[in-house]
């Protein structure tokens, strides 16, 4: 491998979006309405998906930032402590005095694995092309953009073209995009990623029933020579390579569903580790299925890194 090659493999996966505080209350079974009922536990947790990404990517080895908005307060101290055991770069957080710290109140159950979300996000503004324009390309060899705010977005991703358009093709940045939510907005980011995760929301959102045929209907919409992701729970997940030939892995569901909240951050970071440094994407797509399954089987991420190690 030449030296060029090597410093390319050592620079980092930016990935941008949000982060909020998880408060996760964990029960036997989902409550009824207007009833009263205790919690098997209880616990705060880093949250958001491109911040659950870094978290995943980080317990696999990579080396990781995380660009988004915070809040100042007692909440931003956790956060940021959180985000500083993981050795994740938070050099290019941007602070907001007066905002509010985006939180999520979910419910675990643990009869059935299920989470239940309530997200607020009062007044806290995503990251515009103007603060990614003091970024230092340079560093990184992989960005990835959690589906928000997408004319900044765009914004921000020809900023990545421009970069990208001086340099060899050994040297640029991969470009992937996550699109989550059905949002007709969105869905202008399937055009530019040079890998595009689309959930089965958005899929079956947009009329297809299987991962095959949301591949199928779908790949006009990416560029030429992009992959297109679609993980579909327990059906395991589906690619389409730049050449068309679809690929398939089987899901790797755990000896017992205990917490499938940021299965799909999980699987999007494990399968971002492994291309990135330089896997097929035939074993990315089973290694992204085989963490997130196992994922499955326990609380929080901790778990991942034994996973890796053991």
């Amino acid at each position: 491998m030449s030296v060029r090659s090597m410093e390319h493999k050592d620079k980092k996966v930016l990935c941008i979006g949000l982060v909020c505080l998880d408060i996760i209350s964990v029960v036997d079974k989902y409550p009824e309405e207007d009833t009263d009922s205790r919690c098997v536990s209880q616990r705060w947790q880093r949250g958001g998906n491109a911040s659950n990404s870094c978290t995943v990517l980080s317990l696999l080895g990579s080396s990781c930032a995380f660009m988004g908005s915070l809040c100042a307060g007692p909440v931003a101290s956790f956060i940021l402590e959180d985000f500083q055991k993981l050795n994740i770069d938070m050099s290019l957080v941007s602070e907001h005095a007066q905002c509010v710290t985006p939180t999520s109140l979910v419910i675990s159950s643990s009869s059935t694995g299920s989470r239940t979300i309530l997200h607020i996000n009062r007044n806290v503004p995503d990251v515009t092309a103007e603060d990614f324009s003091k970024v230092d390309l340079r560093h990184f060899k992989w960005i990835h953009w959690e589906g928000r705010n997408v004319d900044e977005q765009l914004k921000m991703i020809q900023q990545v073209a421009r970069h990208n358009a001086a340099l060899p093709l050994q040297q640029r940045i991969t470009i992937s995009v996550e699109i989550e939510k059905p949002r007709e907005p969105l869905y202008q980011l399937f055009a530019y990623g040079d890998v595009v995760f689309v959930s089965k929301d958005v899929a079956c959102h947009l009329g297809f029933q299987t991962p095959q045929s949301a591949l199928e209907g779908l790949r006009c919409r990416v560029k030429a020579g992009a992959v297109l992701i679609c993980a579909w729970a327990e059906k395991g997940a589906d690619a389409l390579a730049p050449d068309g030939l679809l690929i398939h892995s089987d899901a790797f569901p755990p000896e017992r569903l205990v917490d499938t909240l940021g299965a799909g951050d999980t699987f999007n970071a494990a399968v971002i580790h492994k291309l990135s440094n330089g896997a097929r994407l035939e074993e990315a797509l089973t290694f992204g299925c085989r963490v997130a399954g196992g994922k499955c089987g326990f609380h929080g991420y901790g778990g991942i890194a034994d996973m890796v190690t053991g």
